[in-house]
């Protein structure tokens, strides 16, 4: 909910928390985080704000495991929501359905609204709930090949810098034959025709893609499939817009990604996520900035979307958080360090919630170092403060309503409104299945793509080479039949061509010099004598 600018300060507030306090006082629609801790103790009359039109400029949560991090992105989401702005989270652990439930009051809920200054009522937020391509409760989302790309699914597919390249020559190559990319059995049965016999042409024609490049990318992409993930890819293509929805009272829509089914796939999910914002940004208008954002979008376990990724990748990453701004769109990153994060892309996360980070281990306190540096200079003894904050305190920095840096600000959260746990299996499947979206992206549709004009190909070029075949093998066995059969009779000839042919006429003929055989020929053949 939008808080009221704090009263004057008391004259007991020491001066650098006064100083810290006055940083926060906006004058316009801001979110109230919680209350400023100083010297150990809580000031419930200087609260920690964020102001609304700053959501746009990015943001990180980041802490150890157990500190509160999902608990602060579900505060974070219901004040938005509260304040007409879609929220889209990612539910990798199956904990955050519960945004759409009222929370429950208890003890632990009144102490913390107490402690605070918060007016604690518990209420929910109107939600849709997603899974990839239906595999757990959802409705299911789905992309095409096409709309993927050659960059992130290299990134799924774990290929290097060669054969991501490589691909993106084949995503060419399918684009330039009319043949569309829809689901990964297109993608392989490209591939397939170029490793092929009568591919192999095609494939020297595209360029720098090498039989052998092609073969590990065929052999990727069958273990890719033998991982489930054939679902994910298809249509109806889901329609991205559709998390930018409010609800009839004007509240923005929570849409809540449940990923538990699929947890064991990170870079699977990671790199979807990253899908889903890279078609946000490709689809929407430039807006410059605004009063309030069009979306604010929650990455959970941001760590796993950058392991391992490639530079293209990383490139592609920090240009669309540095340009998605301008399209009303802000980008939360929610991991355990900021070192999880590449330089680059934390230079663009303008607003910090940072819980206790642990310094069990060398690398634990280097990590704890690393991150004390990316804060603006500040009163407290940073390195000390974070490792002594309990769950559900964090040392935050915000952008300003003039854009510049907050102080650093201890601060303990309020309590989420909303239920702080999943909600019941029977209760999210209900609400999934009584969504308007659910038939428009529930049943998968194959239409004919690249797999099937392939196939098509395929066949016709078998049937027309046994054709030939056929014709062949015909001519072959009729030119053996005519060699193997005896010679026909021929035709009767007449008697007097048989008398011609005969051995008697030939001698005969030999003696026509003689009267005689004169006598003989003119009587055979009917011709009178001349007269004398």
């Amino acid at each position: 909910m939008t808080g009221s600018t704090p009263s004057a300060e008391p004259e007991a507030t020491p001066g650098p928390a006064a100083e810290i306090a006055a940083g926060y006082a906006f004058t316009g629609p801001a979110l109230d985080l919680g209350a400023l801790l100083w010297d150990g103790a809580c000031l419930p009359e200087h609260q920690i704000r964020i102001p609304l039109a700053m959501l746009n400029r990015h943001g990180l949560v980041a802490g150890a495991t157990g500190t509160g991090k999902t608990k602060t992105l579900q505060l974070i989401a219901e004040q938005l929501s509260a304040n007409g702005v879609p929220v889209f989270l990612a539910d990798i652990k199956g904990d955050v359905s519960g945004v759409s439930a009222p929370g429950t009051p208890n003890d632990k809920v009144a102490e913390r609204a107490r402690d605070v200054a918060q007016d604690w009522e518990p209420a929910g937020c109107p939600s849709e709930f997603y899974s990839l391509g239906g595999i757990g409760p959802g409705i299911p989302v789905r992309a095409t090949v096409t709309s993927f790309g050659p960059v992130l699914l290299s990134k799924v597919l774990q290929l290097n810098q060669t054969q991501e390249q490589s691909l993106g020559l084949i995503f060419h190559y399918a684009d330039a034959k009319g043949l569309e990319l829809v689901d990964l059995k297109d993608l392989r049965a490209v591939v397939a025709f170029l490793v092929s016999d009568r591919g192999k042409a095609e494939l020297k024609g595209i360029g720098g893609l090498s039989t052998v490049t092609a073969g590990v990318i065929l052999r990727a992409l069958t273990a890719f499939e033998q991982q489930g993930a054939t679902q994910f890819f298809g249509e109806p293509e889901f329609d991205t817009s559709e998390f930018l929805r409010t609800g009839p009272d004007g509240r923005g829509v929570v849409s809540v990604l449940e990923l538990p089914a699929v947890q064991d796939k990170p870079q699977l999910f990671s790199t979807f996520l990253m899908w889903l914002l890279a078609d946000l940004f490709n689809d929407l208008p430039e807006v410059g900035d605004l009063d309030r954002p069009k979306l604010v979008f929650f990455f959970d376990e941001a760590h796993l979307l950058f392991n391992g990724a490639s530079k293209a990748f990383l490139e592609s990453i920090t240009q669309t958080v540095r340009l998605i701004r301008s399209k009303g769109i802000g980008v939360f990153f929610v991991t355990q360090t900021p070192k999880d994060v590449p330089g680059d892309v934390l230079a663009q996360l303008g607003n910090r919630v940072q819980h206790a980070l642990r310094a069990f281990t060398p690398d634990d306190a280097k990590a704890l170092k690393a991150t004390v540096k990316t804060f603006p200079h500040s009163p407290y003894d940073l390195e000390e403060l974070l490792t002594g904050l309990g769950t559900g305190e964090a040392v935050i920095t915000v952008l300003s309503e003039k854009g510049a840096p907050t102080p650093v600000a201890a601060t303990r959260l309020r309590a989420p409104r909303s239920l702080m746990g999943p909600v019941d299996a029977a209760a999210l499947d209900q609400a999934v299945k009584a969504s308007l979206l659910w038939s428009r992206y529930a049943e998968a549709v194959d239409r004919e793509s690249a797999y099937e004009k392939i196939s098509a190909e395929q066949a016709a070029a078998e049937a027309a080479a046994e054709e030939a075949a056929r014709a062949a093998e015909e001519e072959k066995q009729a030119k053996a039949a005519a060699r193997a059969a005896p010679r026909a009779p021929k035709e009767d000839r007449s008697l007097a061509e048989q008398v011609v042919g005969s051995g008697l006429f030939r001698s005969l003929a030999r003696s026509v010099g003689t009267q005689l055989g004169r006598e003989i020929s003119r009587s055979i053949f009917g011709t009178a004598r001349r007269r004398r």
